[in-house]
């Protein structure tokens, strides 16, 4: 999928999100799956920028109106302003759309439609919750250290959760498949609760 595709597709999720959202149309997830949203540090960004972008429009339009004398400027700028706060309540909608998820099939971690990565319980020994910051605002990241690569799937510069391992394996990212690994490390915004669902999962299958 080339970047025109890539592009088109996260427009249509987004607007996708935005009608289900608005007219509460619930998402349905298999038995016994639970569900944890990770929006919770972008959350008050997000609204900051939709409540600056509706303060926006009738701003721009004053100034427009006023001081550009060719009419169809006026309606091209209210026309942007709208489509620039719809699109930031789509995205809003998107990320509350698809949230993580624990079930049989193992952990689903989640980013909007961006981020999507379901790891099978087969191939984790270990959950643990620990705060730790990232070195940018990104949402997937690669670092290395003396025990090889991590791959940080965060929210907001953060990551709240530590999956371990059994063996390196590599993970299905938006560039492409991953360097193997033993470390992926995501954030939940209610960690306790997410390491806590996790492990039942893992005790469960221990004999």
């Amino acid at each position: 999928m080339n970047l025109a595709q890539k592009a088109a597709a996260y427009e249509a999720a987004m607007w996708s999100s935005l009608f289900r959202w608005v007219l509460r149309r619930p998402t349905s997830y298999p038995p016994g799956t639970r569900t944890f949203s990770y929006m919770g540090v972008v959350k008050p960004i997000l609204i900051a920028f939709i409540a600056l972008s509706a303060v926006e429009i009738p701003i721009f339009d004053l100034i427009v109106s006023r001081l550009v004398p060719w009419s169809p400027a006026r309606w091209i700028v209210l026309g942007l302003g709208a489509y620039g706060l719809v699109w930031m309540l789509g995205l809003f909608a998107m990320l509350r759309l698809h949230p993580h998820e624990i079930g049989e099939a193992g952990i689903r971690i989640r980013n909007g439609i961006g981020v999507d990565v379901t790891i099978p319980w087969a191939d984790i020994a270990a959950v643990h919750g620990r705060y730790r910051s990232l070195p940018s605002g990104k949402g997937v990241q690669v670092e290395h250290d003396d025990d090889g690569p991590i791959v940080n799937l965060g929210t907001g510069g953060q990551t709240s959760v530590d999956i371990v391992l059994h063996r390196p394996s590599s993970l299905d990212l938006p560039k492409g498949p991953s360097e193997p690994t033993t470390r992926v490390r995501l954030y939940a915004d209610d960690k306790d609760a997410f390491v806590a669902a996790a492990r039942d999962h893992l005790e469960a299958l221990t004999p």
